[in-house]
């Protein structure tokens, strides 16, 4: 049921709105003051996600959004998340220094099959007030030539080379793709079909988001609010990710998760208690004011906020296990008691046995791996060099700096 007026089951708690103002937020448009009105309005406000299926697994950077969206929802405010199904093929050039590989609709859809079940850690797609799974090939696929035209007609060029990364491809002679500028207008275009009162995303996503905040006014007559979050960054502005090893996927497990979060820097302690975890932000000024004091190694408080994270996918118990797991692995040189075991036929290829346990993303990532001496056998404690290797007897291999798998011969 949709309440497009006042109703009683929206939570208008000043505190709580407050705390939602207060927690992870970078920028509101227009600005804080109308967001917080419309909050205390008692109107049922719409909201929405967008997320490109770029990858085959949600990560802990989506998980900023989807912890907001659900604050939304848990005060009684109607909310989207909505598959860039079809500007995923696109390809969102944000803070791309080149063109990205465009995607097939095969690719897409394979990528987003596990979204919305990972999307269940934080939204509720059942009860009273569920969250609705969106697709936006349903509308933007269905667009004549016509339709774009009457789009594009809203923005400029000048506006489109605005963005920081077309002035850099500019300054380094790299090309820039007609279809990258038209991706902002297709995430725009979105905001106009859903009719929705504000959209939510990461600081990275402002531009594309603010697309859809001029095509509302500009087409429907419409105040929509935008709202930007921080980014989890280290000190130096880097972001966890695949390339630095440290990006948590939903699909690690518990142990994954504990250990990844333990190999971030420490500048991204406090951003992670505030962004990914639900400790109160009057104990996270603590934290804060204890790390600068300099008498807490700042290890014991990252240890916390790993826990916090497994707490929230998996449960307090695993939390504990994870940390366990940790000090006997790293501490001492073990292996964790949960890796898992597989049995394989003998002389089958480590690669194809990575793939199929999902330790590596790739033959790529395989070879990357053995190029940088990153895979090893535990019993020799030897490097393992060879692209083709055969697993001939039982072998325990370590990969990266946390990942395990014990191989068994039939």
């Amino acid at each position: 049921m949709i309440f497009s007026k006042k109703s009683s089951r929206v939570n208008t708690d000043p505190q709580q709105v407050e705390e939602f103002l207060n927690r992870g937020l970078e920028n509101i448009y227009p600005n804080r003051d109308y967001l917080k009105t419309q909050m205390l309005s008692g109107k049922q406000l719409s909201i929405y996600l967008g997320i490109d299926p770029t990858g085959p697994t949600l990560h802990l950077g989506h998980s900023i959004p989807l912890k907001k969206l659900s604050e939304f929802q848990k005060l009684g405010h109607k909310v989207i998340l909505l598959i860039g199904d079809f500007t995923g093929m696109i390809g969102d050039p944000t803070d791309k220094s080149a063109v990205r590989q465009p995607l097939t609709r095969e690719e897409v859809l394979n990528n987003c099959k596990l979204y919305k079940n990972q999307a269940e850690t934080f939204l509720s797609f059942k009860g009273r007030n569920p969250a609705e799974f969106k697709f936006n090939s349903k509308w933007l696929a269905k667009m004549t030539f016509a339709d774009i035209i009457k789009v594009a007609s809203k923005f400029t060029v000048q506006q489109l080379l605005e963005r920081d990364m077309f002035q850099k491809r500019i300054k380094e002679a790299k090309p820039i793709h007609l279809h990258e500028f038209l991706y902002p207008l297709m995430q725009g275009y979105d905001s106009v079909v859903l009719d929705v009162d504000g959209e939510i995303g990461g600081n990275d996503q402002t531009f594309n988001m603010l697309a859809g905040r001029s095509l509302m006014k500009d087409l429907k007559n419409k105040e929509k609010f935008v709202v930007t979050f921080k980014l989890l960054v280290d000190s130096a502005g880097k972001k966890m990710g695949k390339t630095e090893g440290n990006m948590v996927s939903f699909l690690d497990d518990y142990s994954g998760k504990f250990g990844k979060v333990m190999s971030w820097t420490d500048g991204m302690i406090l951003l992670g208690f505030e962004l990914c975890t639900d400790v109160p932000m009057d104990e996270i000024k603590k934290i804060e004011a204890d790390l600068a004091s300099g008498q807490t190694n700042p290890k014991d408080y990252k240890v916390r906020l790993a826990k916090e994270i497994v707490t929230l996918y998996h449960g307090k118990e695993m939390a504990e296990k994870a940390e366990q797991d940790f000090n006997e692995t790293f501490k001492k040189g073990g292996v964790p008691e949960e890796t898992e075991e597989v049995i394989v036929e003998k002389g089958e290829s480590l690669v194809n046995v990575l793939l199929n346990n999902k330790i590596v993303s790739s033959k790529g990532d395989f070879r990357r791996l053995i190029t940088e001496g990153a895979i090893s056998d535990i019993a020799t404690n030897e490097k393992i060099k060879d692209f083709e290797y055969k697993v001939e007897t039982d072998l325990t291999v370590k990969v990266g700096k946390r990942r395990f798998l014990k191989i068994k011969i039939k």
